[in-house]
């Protein structure tokens, strides 16, 4: 189980933001964007010639971001678990959506797999679970972002660097890319094949 109710956490913010960066819950657009950059940062430059799956896609906001970066994927395909978001993502951005749990259901192979925040409120098992999923899932590497640290909260998941290397050993991860200091309590991780 996440250490909240998932669904709980994002309808309410949906209700209380609307379809925003807040209403999947990020601090501003300004630290999903940030997020973003870095995530595109350590994908190939020509992500053009690749499948991508976004995995707890939201409102297919990181889409929205490569379109505008003129660096759109060959194809690309959003994962997410809440129903709503899904159906937003999947009218607003036009591409295939898939409502799917993660943790628990068989992925859609491709290319490349990133993930942005979705991470943050699963327990330490279950981002084990996700990031090998993910990982397993893509043909040449899992990218994504996660909070970093050695905090304890109730809410949110922190992960340190050494068990990101550890998680790394065990999936038989070749190169391990990581990207800090470019937002507090924050890194962006690549796993390549």
């Amino acid at each position: 189980m996440p250490k909240i109710d998932n669904e709980q956490f994002y309808t309410s913010a949906i209700k209380k933001f609307g379809i925003t960066a807040k209403g999947v819950n990020w601090a501003s657009k300004k630290n999903q964007q940030l997020r973003f950059k870095q995530l595109l940062k350590l994908l190939p430059t020509n992500i053009n010639s690749f499948s991508l799956a976004d995995a707890g896609c939201g409102f297919g906001d990181f889409y929205f971001f490569l379109e505008k970066k003129k660096s759109l994927p060959k194809e690309y395909i959003g994962l997410d678990i809440h129903q709503d978001m899904c159906s937003i993502a999947r009218q607003n951005t036009a591409q295939e959506i898939l409502e799917i749990d993660i943790i628990k259901e068989t992925l859609p192979v491709c290319d490349y797999y990133v993930c942005s925040g979705a991470l943050n409120v699963l327990t330490t098992f279950e981002t084990h679970l996700f990031i090998q999923n993910c990982f397993k899932a893509s043909k040449k590497g899992f990218v994504f972002n996660a909070l970093y640290g050695e905090k304890e909260s109730e809410t949110y998941n922190y992960l340190s660097k050494e068990k990101i290397k550890e998680i790394a050993k065990g999936l038989g991860v070749k190169e391990i890319l990581l990207e800090d200091g470019y937002m507090e309590n924050d890194m962006t991780v690549g796993f390549i094949k």
